[in-house]
């Protein structure tokens, strides 16, 4: 006997109605005759039905339809300094160190800028051009894009849902951000798009709308993946990532929430290949907005500056300080002369706080205070040799040789350190290496110190928020910090370049 298998239409039916018999039956027999729930499946289900949400999936061609006539290409002739990259259409690693790139980002700058998935030849005007997208945010005709998108641009013209193609030129633009403003030469009444007054949530709804690889008009949708991404592209990074699908030419198009406001603007995705895998990142809103107000006013960025070289609590560092968390802006020190220094402070600090709000990392606190205007006053709350104070600082501003707000030494992570520090020392003095500290002659390669970076050469300035002048001064710091219950010995190191850093050496004992 043959046997037959039902398929397409009438198998679906079938499978349904089978379906349908089995939950009556269940009903109606009782669970007696059906296998109870697991433990497991027991704590998964909620107690009440879940309540369905504010936005459900559905169409989206209400909030397109608004705001779609907001969105424009853009279209850029390049000046002859450009370079190769940015000739072939707007990588968001344009012009950036790949070295200071996350290794999964590096292979999308790489080819984002080149050729598109699937050998995809890039967008061109001309043999030197790139393209992009924007959105217009007044009625006279200002758009704002990417800085890489326009960076180098000899010509930029626009083109309108309407299909019309304007004239545009570049009023300003911010490297750091990576944002830049147009406007439109040709005055007009222009339909344009609006900025969101909230931050989106991670969950929420975004729609994006942009021209990838010269698609102009092009919608995708998807959700808020996470905030506060860093990336490596800038020294502000703080991008919302989106699985909204974002491709090459996306760059400098708005991401909308479902009221139609713009939450972001598209800047980056990390992928393999150069096509979207889900992972795409935007500028958040409220930055872009506090970029391009300056841009509209004065052409330029200023930023606020404190004049401090800082370094992330990490939680050696903490323990060192005697800490609960690893949290807030070490202060390494405070530049002569600036704002920071005139405040009062000093090495050793732990900035927790700029105007009440709290500061998680040196990131944080650099993002808060270049966003902020020179000339601004700032109350920082901070950590002096464990106890809290609180300094009224009057910002500077930032040079424009490229100095950062506050810069960054790097995370010291590495080995855990014993009391046996595994170092020679002598005073710096007698052996010709500086005016003060406590100069290390030589390093036990095994030993903890050597797994903190510290090299022959290096001074010890201070131990445990002490100065140090001999060696017998390292060892009492190290003998107090026992004595007092800390599993970490911070010390303040000068290298043999002049840079100086802190480093948390653990006291807990090998076993």
């Amino acid at each position: 006997m043959t046997e037959t298998r039902p398929s397409g239409r009438t198998s679906r039916r079938a499978l349904a109605s089978v379906a349908a018999a089995a939950l009556i039956a269940g009903g109606a027999l009782g669970s007696g005759y059906l296998p109870s729930a697991t433990p497991a499946y027991a704590q998964a289900l909620p107690k009440s039905p879940i309540e369905a949400p504010e936005h459900p999936p559905g169409s989206f061609a209400g909030i397109v339809n608004k705001v779609k006539p907001g969105v424009v290409s853009v279209k850029v002739k390049l000046d002859d300094s450009a370079s190769g990259d940015d000739e072939e259409g707007q990588g968001p690693g344009q012009g950036r160190n790949l070295e200071n790139v996350p290794p999964q980002l590096r292979e999308f700058f790489k080819r984002f800028g080149q050729n598109g998935p699937g050998g995809m030849q890039p967008q061109h005007q001309g043999p030197r051009g790139a393209v992009g997208s924007g959105f217009i945010i007044s009625a006279d005709g200002y758009v704002v894009t990417n800085n890489h998108v326009v960076d180098h641009a000899k010509t930029v013209q626009v083109t309108l849902d309407d299909g019309r193609t304007l004239d545009a030129k570049v009023i300003g633009k911010d490297s750091k951000t990576d944002v830049a403003l147009l406007k439109i030469n040709e005055g007009s009444s222009y339909p344009y798009v609006q900025f969101g007054k909230s931050a989106p949530q991670v969950g929420d709804w975004v729609v994006a709308i942009g021209n990838p690889f010269g698609l102009g008009g092009t919608v995708t949708a998807g959700i808020v993946s996470a905030r506060g991404r860093d990336i490596g592209a800038g020294p502000y990074d703080d991008f919302l990532q989106i699985d909204a699908p974002i491709n090459k030419g996306n760059s400098g198009g708005p991401t909308f929430n479902v009221n139609g406001e713009v939450v972001g603007m598209n800047t980056a995705i990390a992928s393999p290949s150069g096509g979207s895998v889900g992972l795409a990142f935007a500028i958040p809103a409220e930055t872009v907005q506090a970029v391009v107000e300056q841009l509209r006013t004065d052409g330029k960025v200023a930023r606020g500056y404190l004049g401090v070289q800082i370094q992330p609590v990490t939680q050696d560092i903490a323990e060192g300080l005697g800490l609960d968390k690893a949290k807030g802006a070490l202060v390494d020190h405070a530049e002569n002369g600036t704002p920071a220094a005139k405040a009062g402070l000093k090495a050793g600090d732990v900035i927790e706080k700029v105007n009440g709000d709290t500061v998680d990392s040196a990131r944080e606190l650099s993002r808060k205070i270049a966003g902020m205007k020179p000339g601004a006053k700032v109350e920082l709350g901070y950590l002096r040799g464990g106890k809290p104070d609180t300094a009224t600082v009057t910002l500077g501003t930032m040079p424009t040789d490229g100095t950062k707000v506050a810069s960054r030494g790097g995370d010291d992570e590495s080995g855990n350190g014993q009391p046996r520090l595994g170092l020679q020392l002598a005073p710096a003095g007698e052996v010709g290496l500086s005016d003060q500290g406590v100069a290390v002659v030589q390093v036990d390669p095994d030993g903890p110190a050597a797994a903190k970076g510290i090299e022959t050469g290096d001074v010890i300035l201070d131990v445990g928020g002490q100065s140090v002048s001999r060696p017998s001064d390292v060892a009492a710091q190290i003998r107090a910090a026992e004595s007092n219950g800390r599993k970490a010995v911070l010390m303040r190191v000068k290298s043999s370049k002049g840079q100086t850093r802190f480093v948390a050496v653990s006291l807990n004992k090998a076993g």
